[in-house]
C-alpha cells in the first residue's frame, strides 16, 4: 500500500462518505458489534463482489464498482419486496489501490446507499490479491398493512400463474461481451448496454409494490435475474422436482432496441440472448391471473412473458430448450460474470 495508507486511512476515509448514526442501529460501527433496530423479521443477504470475477478494472470507474458491489446486493432485498436499512462491508484491497481510487469507491457505493436511506453497520479490511468485497445487507418486509411484516419468496408458483418480468433481460449481457472486447470507447454507441452491466439499479420500489399488492391467499413468487432467465427461471420453478415447467412468449419487438441491433449485427438471435442474459437484476416473478389488473396499473414497465405449466420443461416462443444454458461459477467455460 502506498504511504500513507493505513487502516486508519482508510476508516478516515469511510467516514467522509457513510454517516456512523442511523436510524436501523442501535449501536453503530467503530464497536465490536453493531447493535440492530429491528421492528420485526429482519430480510438478509450477502455476496461477493471479485475483481476478475464480476469485474475488471480495465473498464469500471471507482465509482461503477462501489456502485455495484451494493447494488447487486439490494437486488436481493428487491426480489423479497424488503425495504433496505442497512449493510456490512468487508473489503480486501491489493496493492496498487490508493486513497483516490478508494475515495471513488466509496462515493459511488455512499450514492447509492444514501438514495435508498441505508446505513453502513460495520466490516472489515484485509489485504487481499485483487478487489475483493463482501456485502451483507439486510432490510425489513412490509408492515403497513397492519397484519406484521410481509415478505415475498421465490417458492409457491402455481400451474396457470402468469409469469412476468420487471426490468430488461439479456442488456447487459450485451455490454459485458462489448466492453471485454472493446473498452469503455464502445460506450457511446452503445450506451444503454453498457450502463446495464456497469451501473445496474435495482427493482427496490417495484418489489415493494408487489409485496404490498401480494397480500393474498396467493402472493406472487419473485426473484432477481442475476444468472439470466435460462438459469433463474427454473430456480424460480423448483425444476426439476416440482413438476412445473413454463411456457415463454418473448416477442422480439419487446426487447431493447441495442439487444436487437447487437445480435442482428453478430448474426445471433435477439430472444435467445435475452433469455440467456446475466446480471440483468431484473425481478422474475408468477402471479394469479387474478392479480394482474392491479399489478400493470401498478407497475407499468411490468411485462407477462409466459405461463407456468404443470409438464416439465420449457417452451420459448414455441421450442423447448435446453435447461443447462445458464451462467455457472463452476463450470469449465464461465468467464468473467
Amino acid at each position: 500500500m502506498q504511504a500513507p495508507f493505513s487502516e486508519n486511512a482508510i476508516l478516515a476515509c469511510m467516514d467522509k462518505y457513510f454517516a456512523t448514526a442511523h436510524p436501523s442501529l442501535l449501536l453503530a460501527r467503530g464497536d465490536d458489534c453493531a447493535v440492530l433496530r429491528p421492528s420485526g423479521p429482519l430480510c438478509l443477504s450477502t455476496d461477493l463482489f471479485l475483481e476478475d470475477v464480476h469485474f475488471r478494472r480495465a473498464y469500471f470507474t471507482p465509482q461503477e464498482i462501489g456502485h455495484k458491489a451494493l447494488a447487486v446486493n439490494v437486488s436481493d432485498l428487491a426480489a423479497c419486496g424488503a425495504k433496505p436499512l442497512a449493510f456490512t462491508l468487508g473489503l480486501g484491497l491489493p496493492p496498487d489501490v490508493d486513497l483516490s481510487m478508494l475515495e471513488g469507491v466509496f462515493a459511488g457505493m455512499s450514492a447509492l446507499a444514501e438514495r435508498l436511506r441505508m446505513g453502513l453497520a460495520g466490516g472489515d479490511l484485509s489485504r487481499s490479491d485483487k478487489f475483493c468485497f463482501s456485502i451483507t445487507v439486510w432490510g425489513e418486509g412490509d408492515a403497513r398493512s397492519g397484519a406484521g411484516c410481509h415478505w415475498l419468496s421465490r417458492s409457491g408458483a402455481q400451474p396457470g400463474d402468469v409469469l412476468f418480468l420487471i426490468g430488461s433481460a439479456g442488456l447487459a449481457r450485451i455490454g459485458l461481451e462489448l466492453l471485454e472486447s472493446e473498452g469503455r470507447k464502445i460506450m457511446q454507441k452503445w450506451p444503454a448496454a453498457c450502463a446495464a452491466h456497469l451501473m445496474p439499479q435495482p427493482q427496490v420500489d417495484a418489489g415493494q409494490i408487489l409485496s404490498r399488492l401480494g397480500q393474498t391467499e396467493h402472493p406472487p413468487v419473485l426473484m432477481d435475474v442475476s444468472d439470466g432467465l435460462a438459469s433463474d427461471l427454473p430456480r424460480l420453478l423448483g425444476m426439476p422436482r416440482s413438476g412445473l415447467g413454463a411456457e415463454l412468449l418473448i416477442p422480439e419487438a419487446l426487447l431493447h432496441r441495442e439487444l436487437t441491433q447487437y445480435a442482428r449485427a453478430h448474426g445471433k438471435d435477439p430472444v435467445r440472448e435475452a433469455y440467456l442474459g446475466g446480471e440483468d437484476y431484473a425481478l422474475l416473478g408468477a402471479c394469479s391471473p387474478r392479480l394482474l389488473s392491479a399489478l400493470h396499473t401498478a407497475l407499468p414497465g411490468l411485462w407477462e412473458i409466459g405461463v407456468v405449466t404443470d409438464s416439465d420443461g420449457i417452451r420459448l416462443n414455441g421450442a423447448r430448450v435446453r435447461e443447462d444454458l445458464g451462467f455457472d461459477h463452476f463450470h469449465e467455460t464461465a468467464e468473467i460474470k
